[in-house]
C-alpha cells in the first residue's frame, strides 16, 4: 500500500510539473510581461513590457464596429479567451480635457508634450515590440480594464491578467521612428463609413505607433479606415515627427480633415479647429490653448524641457479642489527619450528611453 501511494503521488507530481511545464511554454510571453510590471507611483502609475506578439495584424484584418466587439476579439486573440469588459461607460466630466503641443527645444530637438486631464485613472506606460510593426512606448489609461486606485496590476497573478489587453489601449505614445500621437476628446466628431474596416479610437493610435513612421505616413494609413469613437467620446488627434512635421487630425463631415500651422510649433486643445471652426466645449479650451501658443511664442518659439514642463503644469486643470491631470509626458522625438509623471508629482519624474531606428 505504501509503494502504490508512492508511486500515485509520483505520477500526480509529474503531471502536474508537466502541465505547469506547458502552461509555462504557451504562457511564457504573456508571463513575462507581467513580471515586468512596475510600480512607479502612488497614483499609482506603473510600467509594463509586453514581451511577444499582440496579433494586431489580424485584428486589422477584420476591425471592430463598438466596445463590446473589441472585447470580445481582444479576449479571443489576446487574452486566449479569458472574458474582458471594457469599462467605457464614460461620459466628459465638466472641466475636463487635455492640452498637447508640439515645439522644438533649444537644441533643435523636436519634443511632443501632453497633459491627459479627465476623470481619475490609474495609468500604465507600455513598452511594446510587434513582430510586424515598430517598437513604440505608450500610455494606456488602466480604468477602461476596470482597474482603480486599490486594484490594479501588479505582476504575476488572476487581477493582473486583463492588463494584457494594453496594446489595444493607448491613449498616445511615440515609436521608434520618432513619431508620436495622442487623442484629445471634443464635442463633435463625424468620421468615414465608406472604408472596409472599421477601428476603435485607441486602435487608431496603436494602428500609427506600430505603422507609421512620418506624419503623412499616419495620414496615409487613417484614411484607410473608418472610426468609432470608444463610448461615444469624441476625439481628434495631434500627430508629430522627428522631421518637425506635425498635423491636427479631425473627422468632419464624414471625411479626415488635417489642420496645420504656419508657426514651428503646434498646440492643441479640446476644441475643432478645422476651417476655423472653433467649436468648443464650454470649460477652458480656448485659455489653455492661448496660454500655451503664448507663452511658446514669448519665448522665441522653443522650451527647453523643465520649460514645458512647467506649461504643462500651468494648463493642467482642476475642478475646484480635484485635480484633473492624470498624467504628464513628455516625448523627445529626435532622441527617442522622456519623461513622464502622473497627477503633477514633479518630484516624482520617471525618465524613459526606446532605440531610435533613424531607416
Amino acid at each position: 500500500m505504501k509503494k502504490t501511494l508512492v508511486r500515485i503521488g509520483i505520477i500526480v507530481f509529474s503531471v502536474l510539473l508537466a502541465l505547469t511545464v506547458i502552461l509555462g511554454l504557451v504562457f511564457r510571453n504573456e508571463l513575462r510581461s507581467l513580471a515586468s510590471i512596475q510600480k512607479l507611483d502612488d497614483h499609482p502609475l506603473s510600467r509594463m513590457t509586453y514581451y511577444g506578439d499582440y496579433g494586431f495584424d489580424e485584428f486589422l484584418k477584420v476591425g471592430a464596429t463598438s466596445d463590446d466587439e473589441l472585447a470580445g476579439l481582444i479576449a479571443k486573440r489576446l487574452l486566449r479567451g479569458f472574458p474582458i469588459h471594457l469599462n467605457l461607460d464614460l461620459s466628459f466630466p465638466e472641466d475636463g480635457g487635455c492640452t498637447v503641443f508640439v515645439v522644438k527645444n533649444e537644441k533643435g530637438e523636436v519634443l511632443y508634450c501632453r497633459n491627459y486631464d479627465f476623470l481619475y485613472t490609474p495609468a500604465m506606460q507600455l513598452f511594446s515590440s510587434p513582430n510586424n510593426g515598430y517598437r513604440s512606448v505608450s500610455t494606456v489609461q488602466l480604468d477602461v480594464l476596470g482597474y482603480t486606485k486599490n486594484s490594479y496590476p501588479t505582476g504575476i497573478n488572476i487581477n493582473s491578467f486583463v492588463a494584457l489587453a494594453a496594446p489595444y489601449m493607448p491613449w498616445d505614445g511615440m515609436n521608434e521612428k520618432g513619431l508620436a500621437i495622442g487623442l484629445l476628446a471634443v464635442t463633435e466628431a463625424y468620421g468615414p463609413k465608406n472604408n472596409e474596416i472599421t477601428l476603435s479610437t485607441t486602435t487608431i493610435i496603436r494602428l500609427v505607433l506600430d505603422k507609421a513612421s512620418t506624419v503623412q505616413e499616419a495620414v496615409d494609413l487613417m484614411k484607410q479606415y473608418n472610426v468609432y469613437f470608444s463610448a461615444d467620446i469624441n476625439c481628434h488627434f495631434l500627430i508629430a515627427d522627428r522631421n518637425g512635421d506635425s498635423v491636427l487630425v479631425e473627422y468632419w463631415d464624414g471625411e479626415l480633415k488635417t489642420v496645420t500651422t504656419p508657426d514651428d510649433f503646434q498646440v492643441a486643445s479640446n476644441f475643432i479647429a478645422y476651417d476655423d471652426l472653433n467649436i468648443g466645449e464650454g470649460f477652458t479650451e480656448f485659455e489653455r490653448y492661448e496660454t500655451a501658443k503664448n507663452a511658446i511664442r514669448e519665448n522665441g518659439g522653443y522650451l527647453t524641457e523643465q520649460q514645458a514642463i512647467d506649461l504643462l503644469m500651468e494648463v493642467g486643470i482642476y475642478d475646484g479642489d480635484m485635480d484633473k491631470l492624470q498624467w504628464t509626458v513628455i516625448y523627445n522625438l529626435t532622441t527617442g527619450t522622456g519623461k513622464i509623471l502622473a497627477n503633477r508629482n514633479i518630484d516624482n519624474i520617471h525618465s524613459f528611453e526606446i532605440p531610435m531606428n533613424a531607416k
